[in-house]
């Protein structure tokens, strides 16, 4: 990305906001609220303020007072080239350093800011440009324009006897994606639903076994999945 006075020289905290408020934009196509920002970061409202206020003042975020904030199109693209590096490390890091899917999110956390544009084009050209990174997210491309955001939804939207097909899993709690791995979850298994109970609990079976994976609500939350033809006998 070519240089300008308004992205010169920010932060990695504030390129950690401008990634945040991107991707709750994406979840809730609306303003992002403070507090919003401030679970998703694990600091104070006064401090989201006061970084919200520096990053208004570099024509990255448009602020309204009480409705909360989006990105400007600067912002978005500073936003994009962040997360295009983040997930292309991810799959780097997966695919050719043999780490777990489960370790890869806070390695690429710690890098990200701090990769040159020559080694971000290595690491394409070394994955032959991926679409997606290991959790099914999608991986903007060079031209930093934002990709298409998958189009499932979670699974505990669906019901008993539906079919569908596993396409993204959030990618920032260790446990989860250890868990699912464990049971055989991942980006492009299909499953079968088989139970969802009162209480949150999903009951799934794979393809091609007789085995079942039960989805705690808060593993279940974590997993996006599209409606699929039924599974082959």
């Amino acid at each position: 990305m070519d240089p300008n006075p308004g992205t010169m020289m920010l932060s990695d905290v504030m390129e950690d906001y401008l990634k945040v408020i991107y991707q709750l934009q994406g979840e809730h196509d609306e303003r992002i609220r403070t507090s919003e920002i401030a679970e998703e970061l694990e600091v104070t409202s006064p401090t989201v303020t006061s970084m919200l206020e520096k990053l208004e003042e570099r024509g990255l975020v448009d602020r309204e007072k009480y409705r909360g904030v989006t990105l400007t199109d600067e912002g978005v693209t500073v936003a994009l080239e962040v997360v295009r590096h983040h997930r292309l490390l991810e799959a780097y890091l997966t695919e050719h350093l043999d780490y777990d899917w489960s370790e890869v999110h806070e390695e690429a956390d710690r890098l990200e800011h701090h990769i040159s544009e020559d080694f971000e084009q290595r690491v394409a050209a070394a994955l032959e440009d991926p679409e997606v990174d290991p959790h099914g997210s999608p991986i903007p491309g060079a031209d930093l324009e934002p990709p298409e955001s998958p189009d499932g939804d979670s699974i505990g939207e669906f019901e008993e006897g539906d079919h569908v097909v596993v396409e993204e899993v959030a990618d920032h709690d260790p446990e989860v994606l250890s868990y699912l791995a464990d049971h055989g979850v991942a980006p492009g298994t299909e499953l079968e639903i088989l139970e969802v109970a009162p209480f949150g609990m999903i009951t799934a079976r794979a393809a091609d076994t007789t085995d079942s994976v039960s989805l705690p609500e808060d593993v279940a939350r974590h997993v996006r999945v599209a409606p699929q033809p039924p599974l082959e006998q």
